[in-house]
């Protein structure tokens, strides 16, 4: 892009205020659903070339938004909470297909979870709480002071535990209706915990934002199921 800039007679930074100012407005576009697909692949084309250009500044909160993007990209758009849905009245895709794109991504998730607690699993740091303790006194993420944490530190164990049962046995827990919502608002809250203790406030963003995308209708579907037969079986009742 800075070279077809200079072609052009624009310098460097003119070039990069550019491409910084057409990825926020194809973000902008994506969350009122404006253009949609057009929207979706500027704002992917465009996060990937920021994120390729600088690895050595980037962490998996890139990856996983560059993930999320590709998924708009490809998906059946507009749905009806897009703006091109409600003024243009564009046709809405079937059903089916959103469904196909949605459980591709339920199982990219169940991949990048499964994988990841596993690698956890494997070392004895996250067993013993010294993974925990190092991930949460390194610089920049030393959010929480050293003596808050030595009066916790016997919890340290407890919590690397449960964060590798809850990612390894998310592709197990998350389809069966009976702990499906227990095991997404349990990934969920750990996304937030990280988000809160560690500073990674836009890596957890990204998480929660793929893992509702992902699981969030399912859910809702079920709460709603529940619901109803709770209001039925107290009406019988």
């Amino acid at each position: 892009m800075v070279s077809l800039g200079e072609q052009v007679g624009l310098s460097e930074q003119t070039t990069l205020l550019l491409a910084w100012l057409l990825l926020f407005g194809s973000g902008s576009l994506l969350i009122a659903g404006v253009f949609c697909r057009s929207s979706a692949i500027a704002a992917w084309l465009l996060h990937l070339c920021a994120a390729k250009s600088g690895e050595y500044l980037a962490y998996g909160m890139d990856n996983f938004t560059t993930i999320g993007l590709f998924y708009l990209m490809i998906a059946p758009l507009p749905d009806r909470y897009a703006l091109d849905w409600k003024i243009w009245k564009r046709p809405r895709r079937d059903p089916q297909i959103l469904g196909f794109h949605r459980k591709v991504l339920q199982f990219h998730l169940c991949a990048i979870y499964f994988f990841g607690g596993i690698t956890k699993c494997l070392g004895a740091g996250w067993w013993n709480g010294n993974s925990m303790w190092r991930a949460l006194t390194r610089p920049p993420f030393d959010i929480i002071s050293i003596q808050t944490l030595l009066s916790w530190k016997a919890a340290l164990p407890i919590l690397g535990i449960a964060v590798c049962l809850i990612e390894t046995g998310f592709p197990f827990f998350i389809w069966p209706k009976t702990t499906r919502l227990v095991w997404l608002l349990s990934i969920l809250a750990m996304h937030v915990a990280i988000g809160f203790t560690m500073g990674l406030y836009l890596f957890s963003l990204i998480m929660i934002v793929l893992g509702l995308a992902a699981f969030g209708p399912g859910a809702v579907v079920l709460w709603q199921e529940r619901h109803v037969a709770q209001r039925a079986a107290s009406a019988s009742a």
